[in-house]
């Protein structure tokens, strides 16, 4: 839906906005960064049942992204059949065959080497969501005319960082996937031609025996400066 949503009103008011103590600003800043953080990107689901209502919250929460020119240029598809989530792991499954067998350059196999990753993809399955994301490159109407969609990928990433925040605050465990090419997504999901898949997001609860790797992030002085 395009800005303004409605024209004889194009601006109102900034609704909501919270101005808190700095002390308290501080505080919650920091407690941000403690809870985030803890997150791991998780390969070692359980298949324990998770309320469809958390998701759709979540969801609801990365639509509240902002986008080029409010296009929100973003669409979720939410995965749960197991016959659906076994195709899916089966196509995902042969185009990382062929990833690793040969399209992946040596380098770039030896970036994912710490991470321990390889074509078999059981979570596809295991997890009880895959929520596929996709990028609306232009946006088609009932009659199949096109219009222009702005910073797209852009757009659609801050709405996945969202996203994945707001599983993290639910409790849940995520995992970015995404096997390349996607386009098998399309067609396995019914998804138009403006669309295009950009992420397999899967979640759940983490199995109890999970593990991960023993890596860590950067400290502030190496992603960030103040000038």
């Amino acid at each position: 839906m395009a800005t303004p949503i409605d024209p004889e009103r194009p601006f109102i008011p900034l609704p909501d906005y919270r101005e808190y103590p700095v002390e308290e600003m501080k505080a919650r800043a920091r407690g941000f960064y403690e809870d985030q953080r803890r997150r791991r990107s998780v390969r070692d689901f359980s298949d324990r049942p998770v309320p469809r209502e958390i998701i759709a919250d979540c969801l609801r929460a990365a639509g509240t992204a902002p986008s080029g020119a409010n296009m929100q240029p973003w669409y979720f598809v939410v995965v749960t059949e197991p016959a659906l989530k076994r195709r899916l792991r089966e196509a995902a499954e042969a185009e990382e065959r062929e990833f690793y067998a040969g399209r992946a350059s040596e380098e770039w196999l030896e970036a994912l080497a710490p991470i321990g990753t390889d074509e078999n993809k059981p979570f596809l399955e295991t997890a009880p969501y895959l929520i596929v994301i996709f990028a609306q490159r232009y946006k088609l109407d009932q009659d199949g005319e096109r219009s222009s969609h702005y910073y797209v990928q852009e757009s659609v990433g801050i709405a996945t960082g969202v996203l994945i925040a707001a599983l993290h605050n639910a409790g849940l465990a995520t995992l970015t996937h995404t096997p390349s090419p996607m386009r098998f997504l399309n067609q396995l999901l019914d998804r138009p031609v403006n669309e295009k898949p950009y992420m397999v997001l899967v979640a759940g609860y983490p199995a109890e025996d999970a593990q991960v790797p023993n890596i860590d992030k950067k400290p502030l002085d190496e992603i960030a400066s103040f000038r």
